[in-house]
């Protein structure tokens, strides 16, 4: 079965950006498709939307999506792309992402395209959406049973977790070195912990970059991205795995936010422009505070933001800002604040804007241990986040709990 993902975009066939996308999707067993329109769907499709854009590509994006949502068109998933530099298609994207979660059950995946695309940068996204579709009952499953592992092979830590009959038994992580050495390292003391031998272990499920060399090494029974894992550790872990949520994962070099619904992700954006509104930002912040980036968010919980305001929408920038505010006199508080909340800032402004955020929202990872963050986020949102316990283990947890079901 060849996964269908139909594609509404503006410009990409202008740039080497379209060859990138159909090779991304055929990497995952699927094929990049476009809804059949006539010069006369587009015109009522416009009308319809109740918008008219300028550019003409835009307005057959508009019909294509109205194909889908009249089911005049099968497809399994929607993959919505348009450049970063345009307003009116960042407008337009948005607003047809709304239109075709109202009107359809497909799963959707955004992004804005710089002319430098490459396949493998879009590689999780396309392998996620072939994921919800095929194993949708998978990633429906609640329970974990039997003895099994997840490992979470991260850009910045490298997580195991081992699990028995739904609880966790064993864990431990540590900085990300060589992808195997760190790996073995992790599950090692994981196996310890929970007082069973390697061979005890029923399945092994690993995510992360490091996911493929870790599947070959293990000969692990899943092997897959981490937007679905993460999002299947993150529920599970703060108990939210029937109804709606909205999964906040702010990580080392990209970020992600994904709504769910009974467990199951159906719209998800991942990435940034850059790293000042990921952990990378913190971490710079933190060595030039000299202070362990596990004291930053203590430290920036008793200052202001107001004071030492910053804008980290590029690294460089902001650590300009930062230098700027001490030089200035600002306490290391206030300059804590300010970091963390101009990543809140920028993670509302460049992702949170892309879906429809649904409550409650769970924040995870390790920066959800940065308790300034945490609180520059609920600030933002108007509702503190909730930040379930082992929240930096929500990847391995995760990997432990769906190959659990692939026994």
């Amino acid at each position: 079965m060849t996964i269908k993902i139909a594609q509404l975009s503006c410009g990409t066939e202008y740039s080497s950006v379209q060859p990138e996308i159909e090779k991304a999707a055929r990497s995952v067993g699927a094929k990049v498709v476009y809804p059949d329109v006539s010069y006369e769907d587009i015109n009522e499709a416009v009308r319809r939307f109740g918008f008219n854009p300028r550019s003409p590509q835009l307005k057959l994006m508009i019909a294509r999506a109205t194909q889908l949502a009249d089911k005049r068109y099968d497809a399994d998933a929607v993959f919505i792309s348009t450049c970063f530099r345009c307003a009116e298609a960042a407008l337009v994207r948005n607003e047809l992402r709304r239109f075709i979660q109202e009107n359809t059950n497909l799963p959707v995946v955004t992004y804005s395209f710089t002319e430098r695309l490459k396949a493998s940068q879009l590689l999780t996204r396309m392998e996620a959406l072939v994921t919800i579709v095929t194993r949708k009952e998978l990633l429906a499953r609640e329970r974990q049973v039997g003895i099994t592992a997840g490992l979470d092979s991260g850009s910045s830590t490298t997580k195991a977790v081992v699990m028995e009959n739904n609880k966790i038994i064993g864990k431990d992580w540590t900085p990300s070195g060589d992808v195997v050495k760190s790996a073995e390292t992790v599950l090692e003391n994981a196996l310890r912990e929970a007082g069973i031998e390697f061979k005890q272990l029923e399945a092994i499920g690993t995510t992360g970059y490091g996911r493929f060399t870790l599947g070959k090494h293990y000969n692990a029974k899943l092997v897959q991205e981490e937007l679905t894992v993460n999002s299947k550790g993150a529920v599970w872990l703060a108990d939210r795995q029937k109804g709606e949520a909205t999964i906040l994962d702010i990580g080392g070099m990209d970020n992600k936010a994904i709504t769910v619904r009974d467990g199951v992700p159906d719209n998800f954006t991942m990435g940034g422009i850059c790293a000042g509104a990921s952990g990378r930002f913190l971490e710079m912040t933190a060595k030039r505070l000299k202070v362990e980036i596990e004291e930053l968010g203590a430290l920036a919980d008793k200052g202001d933001w107001r004071n030492a305001k910053m804008n980290s929408y590029c690294s460089i920038f902001g650590i300009q800002d930062l230098v700027t505010s001490l030089g200035e006199g600002k306490s290391f508080e206030d300059v804590a604040a300010a970091a963390c909340h101009s990543v809140a800032e920028q993670i509302y402004e460049q992702q949170l804007q892309e879906i429809d955020v649904r409550h409650p929202v769970i924040q995870v990872g390790g920066t959800a241990l940065i308790t300034g963050l945490v609180r520059a986020v609920g600030e933002i949102l108007g509702e503190q986040p909730i930040v379930p316990p082992n929240a930096q283990y929500i990847g391995a947890v995760g990997g432990a709990l769906l190959s659990s079901g692939m026994m």
